[in-house]
């Protein structure tokens, strides 16, 4: 099987590809490697996986890895309709796990284009793609932010999610909606992913953990929103990664007259208190961190809670707790501080 994995410079991205490879898959990672954060932590990232930054940063070159074979990288943009189409033509690829996007939802505020370009064009060239070459599966991320302040708890793929409150949530709600009409005009089963709040080794440096982690080390104030009252469905990377995979192998089921389409939660089931979260990080440092308190955020949300019976059908089960999964993370945070 020949796969496709979008975003494979990035945290989930990079993680799922590791995984894929060690299971024997050809697999061909894509990735624009955009500024939005560090590019420094883009390339380790392709790095740790065998493809150097002076192959890796070459625009429109298939670049192979020298750690796996079986692991062929493309700088590229998923909003270039001349570039990405030669390139399923050229590969025809059997699955797609579509994970680039423009994320955050503070910045999708202060940048709300970027939203538009990747999430909707570059997903519209996604589905042209996947339909014009006959993708026997798309896979592809969604997000919790979905559900916005949703007050019934946990949230389920069944709720309504049609108040979003960032762009960044309108732009994943319109992704499974586009999804929804190409499975169904075309017959492409697709699966989305709603993610709830991934965190662990490599993770991205704009999100909570890292913040914290940098501040702690620096001696530094964090900033904690809504006064401490928050919880979120912290879920740790090697969880999400089985998720993807266990949905990879149970696309849409093939029944007449029927939509090839499902959404899917991904989350630990089991919130955590944000005090909780920052509590853990200082005992693994061994060291407190001054907070500074402050009220929510615009496009913030005060909890999410997964359901993930549905995932859990399939065999899913998230197992990682907050301890071991911060272990982990502080494990690894220190080695690469020090690399």
């Amino acid at each position: 099987m020949k796969i496709l994995v979008t975003g494979a410079a990035g945290f989930i991205g990079h993680a799922l590809t590791k995984q894929l490879l060690k299971d024997g898959y050809t697999v061909y990672g894509l990735d624009n490697i955009n500024d939005y954060y560090t590019i420094v932590l883009k390339y380790a990232r392709l790095g740790d996986i065998g493809v150097s930054q002076l192959e890796a940063k070459k625009w429109n070159t298939i670049a192979t890895s020298s750690l796996y074979n079986n692991f062929h990288f493309i700088r590229m943009d998923i909003e270039n309709r001349e570039k990405l189409p030669m390139l399923f033509k050229e590969q025809n690829f059997d699955v797609v796990i579509h994970l680039a996007a423009q994320a955050g939802v503070r910045y999708s505020i202060e940048n709300p284009e970027a939203y538009i370009d990747s999430n909707i064009v570059g997903f519209l060239n996604i589905l042209e793609c996947c339909r014009h070459q006959k993708v026997k599966h798309l896979v592809y991320a969604s997000s919790s932010s979905v559900y916005g302040v949703n007050a019934k708890v946990p949230f389920s793929e069944n709720d309504k999610v049609d108040f979003p409150i960032s762009l960044y949530a309108a732009s994943k709600k319109s992704n499974e909606l586009m999804a929804y009409a190409y499975s169904h005009l075309y017959r492409i089963p697709t699966s989305g992913l709603r993610f709830f709040t991934v965190y662990g080794p490599w993770g991205r440096p704009d999100m909570a953990p890292m913040l914290f982690a940098n501040a702690i080390t620096r001696d530094q104030h964090i900033q904690v929103f809504n006064h401490g009252e928050m919880s979120r469905d912290f879920t740790y990377i090697e969880d999400i990664i089985q998720g993807i995979i266990i949905i990879l192998h149970n696309p849409p089921k093939k029944e007449e007259d029927s939509t090839y389409y499902q959404l899917f939660n991904i989350g630990n089931g089991s919130p955590v208190s944000l005090m909780k979260f920052i509590e853990t990080l200082e005992r693994e440092f061994k060291r407190g961190v001054k907070k500074r308190m402050l009220p929510l955020q615009p496009g913030d949300v005060p909890q999410t809670w997964a359901d993930t019976s549905r995932l859990n059908k399939l065999g899913y089960k998230s197992t990682t707790s907050i301890e071991l999964g911060i272990k982990n993370f502080v494990e690894w945070y220190k080695n690469y501080s020090n690399s």
